[in-house]
């Protein structure tokens, strides 16, 4: 047996439950290989149709792929316990540069903001608060986003996940930078979809790669336009020229994430329209509060009449009290103003962390957002020389596919002071243990 875990059950359902259950508690480690079919069907006495069956549903579920003669392996990322959502554990004298979240003393107060209440909202009435549909159109239209047709989600995550299954089946292959977001390749394993991995660098996704992935096929393509997580990446104009080539008049569904919208730092460089199926998710939690769960979906209007049309099964639309607070806080003076400084205020932070460690012979990128990608020769050496210096980054394994190893280090919490002793401390981090600094 390929893994010294024990598993149980009598049927398909019972055996994926036992599996599961080992991949939740840490028996079963990313990339552990199950039994083969039949000698697992042997241990457990079923037919091997059974284990068949039961490893089928892991796959439909993301917890497991085939690699051929390699057998079925535990994947990297089991979307059944998202590995991304599991953090570090972090003594109390460490600060935790690892979490992406935007700093809560610089989101504005949403109990200062008067919300006006609207209509009252029943069955059958528009799913998008009138209020909410003109600013929004206002907002992306000016930004260069079509926003003929527009949906309202919980969130860009939410947002993406309905456009992928709205034009998608599992099988299908989805170009996604490298590196990237955890939870967006965690969510392609969900709805079992194949990542084709596509580089970046500080200007977005490289041209070569798009063009390499297209030619594989992939029906979709997934954009950060700015604030890339875990990069900083953001979108130029030269490169979203270069991308608007290769897409053009495509029948790739092409998704723009647009999650930091306010405070990414950098003007937006759409793509949106390049292709004949699009969307494009802006979503207001990382500059007004990751519990405001709301984004404004733009797209052609096929996919925006599919997205709604689930949502009608199901949530059935986003809360018109959520909408209107949404639409005050951006009207708000006092909002915007304390967006702004937060806008300011992580932009000196990541400007000052790369300068400092230019400083000191490193490579980092941080162009946009809330986080500084540093290149590692050995993420877990440098984790581990970090924590001794009383400093915990993210693993850039989380993120990575194909890429080279690095650290994602979150800026948003850190003050002029602790730029030096961090830059300080991940110089030596770099370099490895027992080389001097420089």
């Amino acid at each position: 047996m390929a893994v010294q875990y024990r598993i149980v059950g009598g049927g398909a359902e019972a055996i994926a439950a036992s599996i599961e259950e080992g991949i939740a508690d840490g028996a079963l480690a990313p990339g552990a290989a199950l039994p083969p079919i039949r000698g697992l069907a042997g241990d457990l006495g079923v037919n091997p149709n059974t284990v068949a069956a039961a490893y089928r549903l892991l796959r439909d579920r993301g917890a497991v792929e085939s690699s051929g003669r390699l057998g079925t392996r535990v994947r990297d990322r089991p979307a059944t316990t998202p590995r991304s959502l599991r953090g570090l554990t972090v003594p109390p004298d460490v600060r935790d540069l690892s979490t992406g979240n935007p700093s809560p003393a610089l989101l504005p107060t949403i109990a200062a903001v008067p919300v006006q209440p609207g209509p009252v909202v029943l069955y059958g009435h528009p799913p998008i608060a009138p209020p909410l549909a003109v600013h929004a159109a206002a907002e992306l239209t000016a930004d260069g986003v079509p926003a003929e047709h527009l949906a309202v989600t919980s969130g860009a995550l939410d947002g993406i996940e309905r456009v992928l299954s709205a034009h998608l089946r599992p099988g299908d292959r989805v170009a996604v930078e490298d590196p990237g977001w955890p939870n967006l390749l965690d969510l392609l394993g969900a709805l079992g979809l194949n990542p084709e991995p596509v580089g970046v660098d500080d200007d977005g996704p490289l041209p070569a790669d798009l063009a390499r992935a297209l030619a594989r096929g992939v029906r979709a393509v997934v954009v950060t336009s700015r604030a890339q997580n875990p990069t900083g990446a953001a979108v130029s104009a030269q490169r979203a020229d270069a991308l608007r080539v290769l897409l053009d008049g495509s029948d790739v569904l092409l998704v723009e994430d647009d999650h930091c919208a306010a405070i990414a730092g950098v003007p937006l460089q759409p793509l949106a329209g390049a292709t004949r199926h699009w969307a494009f998710v802006r979503s207001v939690a990382k500059a007004y509060g990751p519990d405001l769960r709301l984004a404004v979906l733009a797209g052609d209007q096929r996919t925006v009449e599919r997205v709604q049309g689930r949502l009608r099964l199901g949530p059935g639309w986003v809360s018109h009290l959520l909408q209107n607070l949404a639409v005050e806080l951006w009207r708000d003076a006092a909002a915007a103003r304390q967006v702004a400084d937060a806008e300011a205020a992580y932009g000196a932070a990541r400007a000052g962390l790369c300068t400092a460690l230019a400083d000191r012979g490193v490579v980092a990128h941080g162009r946009s957002g809330l986080n500084v990608w540093i290149p590692v020769p050995d993420e877990a050496a440098a984790m581990t020389e970090l924590f001794a210096a009383g400093w915990a980054a993210a693993p850039g394994a989380r993120f990575r596919i194909r890429s080279a190893p690095g650290l994602r280090v979150t800026i948003a919490e850190l003050a002029p002071a602790d730029i030096d002793p961090l830059a300080d401390a991940v110089a030596q981090a770099v370099r490895g243990p027992g080389r001097a600094s420089v």
